[in-house]
């Protein structure tokens, strides 16, 4: 099958007989759209179409591209996608693209579980309180990133220490610990939010060595900068690979 009929398949299996406003208006541009994501970079690398659809989101959520995004919230349901996995990816991005534009996101997706009479709120995935947040979050951090974290927090600034703690308890604490989502799935849509937020080098590399401890080899790590690429283009996607290389040098 060449990459236009699999693009063909691949766009009805997600978003079914429907088109969009270009297929009429602008049928080249929508051509070339279709047949790079849906015939070429779908099929790329070793990850199935619910993983691809939670990195498609989390990257038009950290871009604010919302009409796009509740198309892709309709086509996460279509591939299996459950609303909690949705959700949790979406939560997902709130410390590294900040409470208002996640916000933005939830209400776009709310807009779409309700058109289809999913009920709200879902099932809460909080395991933490406020007594353990602290402590289960930096036990995330430490499995993630190692011992390196206690060095960090005990050489902090006086006048830096909070900020330490809030990346324990709210990042790692508030987010990284709940259910609906494993750790390796986190970590790799972590390092897919960063990467779409640009000028964020220093935390993709120490993410890239969060994923291999995590499990998530470089092929993995390939495959999902790979499938940002037509939301995020070719600078970002090319800054987070040098990323990769670095901390994971080919053989």
């Amino acid at each position: 099958m060449d990459r236009i009929e699999k693009s063909k398949e691949k766009f009805q299996q997600l978003f079914g007989e429907g088109v969009t406003a270009t297929h009429t208006t602008d049928p080249d541009f929508q051509d070339i759209l279709s047949h790079f994501i849906f015939g070429e970079v779908f099929y790329q690398g070793n990850l199935d179409d619910k993983q691809r659809k939670l990195i498609t989101l989390v990257v038009l959520a950290t871009n604010q591209t919302l009409p796009q995004l509740k198309a892709h919230v309709s086509a996460a349901l279509n591939v299996g996608l459950t609303p909690v996995e949705i959700k949790e990816a979406i939560y997902q991005c709130a410390p590294y693209i900040g409470f208002p534009k996640t916000l933005n996101v939830i209400n776009e997706v709310n807009e779409v579980f309700k058109a289809k009479n999913i009920a709200l709120p879902i099932e809460s995935q909080k395991t933490v309180d406020e007594d353990n947040r602290f402590q289960k979050g930096l036990d995330v951090q430490v499995e993630i990133f190692g011992d390196v974290i206690k060095k960090m927090q005990e050489s902090a600034p006086s006048n830096q220490k909070h900020i330490q703690e809030y990346l324990s308890a709210f990042c790692f604490g508030d987010f990284y610990t709940r259910g609906g989502l494993d750790l390796k799935m986190r970590e790799l849509l972590t390092i897919c939010i960063i990467s779409a937020l640009g000028g964020t080098e220093g935390q993709i590399k120490a993410h890239v060595q969060g994923n291999k401890n995590v499990g998530n080899d470089k092929e993995t790590l390939i495959t999902a900068i790979t499938h940002c690429l037509p939301y995020m283009g070719f600078p970002r996607t090319l800054n987070a690979l040098a990323c990769v290389n670095e901390i994971i040098p080919e053989n």
